[in-house]
């Protein structure tokens, strides 16, 4: 039977209006609209057909069960006041794509499990502490963020929407936590998104989605976590120029403006100062540009998964086609977290990492 959710979760991944897709599949918008509500009866083959062409899903995928919708009250969604309607409904629509492929993934890999704690009566900055010592990290720098929260059970997956409107969310589904990050971003802006994230998903109940004081309290927690004061303050006692952020900044992975906010809310640069500081940035273009760009961080769990999967000669077509998307779907959600070319053919008698994560 035909499903009218898949139809509007096609819809909303391609960022189409409900007049656009009825334009290209050549239907009315009253019929794409009676479809899409369930108001008809079974559609003709010919209508499914223009539809899924017109969307480039497969038949098939309007023909399965529900797929599970998050609203924006559901996530912890980072400035919902600068997105338009098509951006924020397709990167939610993201997280329905996803749960599909976390369920066809779980039911076939020993994940790790999530290890989060509810720290919903804490301030962010004991919050980050608390996290710190519950993971065994101590004050030390963290290395890889993508690497640790996989490690502690968050599913992370990415958003290629391309726009920098679209930062980054996060969520809980059935006591799992989930964190969606957008990778058109540079390295050091993205780990302070995955720190925020992770901020939310201790912090808070999702369902203050844009809230001002969540989102500074999400941020407060990422600059906590990413750079504990007490390192801080033992490695650049005094700030005395940007030079001296831009070099420093290396050992915590964050942006030098991260840094150079850190480093003032910990008293160790001027009011006057600070605001010097963050004209220089602007002047030099830091804001927009990260000088002494680190890496991108990469999935290590994703990467297991698919050298796990190749063992049985199954690719990112194998699971797209068992799942009755389009490949470009599990491109845009973990392509963005692979090394380039990082699941190749192995060579004969090549035998991939063990299949369990």
């Amino acid at each position: 039977m035909f499903n009218p959710n898949r139809l509007a979760i096609a819809r909303k991944r391609r960022q189409l209006t409900k007049k656009d897709l009825a334009e290209r599949a050549r239907i009315t918008p009253l019929t794409l609209t009676r479809l899409e509500r369930g108001d008809t009866s079974e559609p003709v083959e010919e209508t499914v057909t223009a539809l899924a062409q017109a969307l480039d899903y497969p038949v098939e995928f309007f023909f399965l069960e529900d797929c599970e919708e998050l609203s924006t009250e559901a996530v912890s969604f980072r400035s919902l006041s600068s997105l338009t309607a098509r951006q924020r409904d397709a990167a939610l629509a993201a997280g329905s794509v996803a749960f599909l492929l976390d369920e066809w993934v779980t039911a076939r890999f020993n994940l790790p499990q999530p290890d989060l704690i509810d720290l919903r009566d804490e301030d962010p900055v004991t919050a980050a502490g608390v996290v710190r010592s519950h993971w065994g990290i101590g004050s030390k720098p963290i290395p890889d963020m993508i690497r640790l929260l996989e490690a502690k059970g968050v599913r992370v997956f990415s958003l290629s929407e391309k726009n920098k409107n679209v930062d980054a969310y996060s969520c809980w589904r059935d006591h799992v936590p989930y964190t969606f990050l957008n990778t058109f971003k540079s390295a050091e802006r993205s780990r302070f998104d995955a720190a925020h994230e992770l901020g939310h998903l201790v912090l808070h109940i999702h369902g203050a989605s844009g809230n001002r004081d969540v989102e500074r309290e999400a941020d407060a927690f990422a600059s906590a976590f990413l750079i504990p004061r007490g390192d801080l303050i033992s490695h650049m006692p005094r700030v005395q120029s940007l030079p001296q952020l831009v070099s420093a900044k290396e050992r915590w992975g964050v942006s030098v403006a991260a840094l150079a906010r850190t480093a003032f809310d910990a008293g160790l640069v001027s009011d006057w100062n600070y605001r010097e500081l963050c004209k220089q940035m602007s002047v030099k273009g830091y804001r927009t540009k990260e000088p002494n760009a680190r890496p991108r961080e990469r999935s290590t769990l994703w990467q297991k998964i698919f050298e796990g999967l190749w063992k049985d000669r199954l690719t990112k077509d194998h699971v797209a086609r068992a799942l009755s998307i389009p490949p470009d779907e599990i491109e845009a959600l973990v392509g963005g977290l692979l090394a380039e070319r990082s699941t190749p053919p192995l060579a004969p008698g090549k035998q991939p990492p063990l299949r369990v994560v």
